[in-house]
């Protein structure tokens, strides 16, 4: 279940997704799988090429790309999705979403 993202922002990810932009997008997020984790940050791009490159700098493996038809996307929990969006200097979501609590 996902929660605490704002209609707007989802729009624009996904404007910038369709534009083969890479997007982020962090969210709450509730998932027995994942008890762990409270939220995930979705990494998407049209470019699957490019989002798969993208994330062979983080040693992300192209068959983690969710193919969805309309918005490809790695889904980053836990220190992989900390560790990335310092790197990417994402500190909005970072700070949003209380990561380093």
């Amino acid at each position: 279940m996902a929660f605490g993202v704002k209609r707007n922002e989802l729009k624009k990810w996904k404007q910038k997704v369709e534009a083969g932009e890479i997007a982020f997008l962090t969210h709450y997020w509730l998932d027995d799988r994942f008890p762990e984790s409270k939220t995930v940050t979705k990494v998407g791009c049209s470019d699957k090429v490019k989002l798969a490159k993208w994330g062979k700098q983080y040693d992300l493996k192209p068959q983690w790309i969710h193919n969805d038809p309309h918005y490809p996307h790695f889904d980053l929990l836990g220190k992989k999705q900390l560790n990335i969006l310092k790197a990417e200097n994402m500190y909005e979501h970072i700070n949003r979403f209380h990561l380093e609590d």
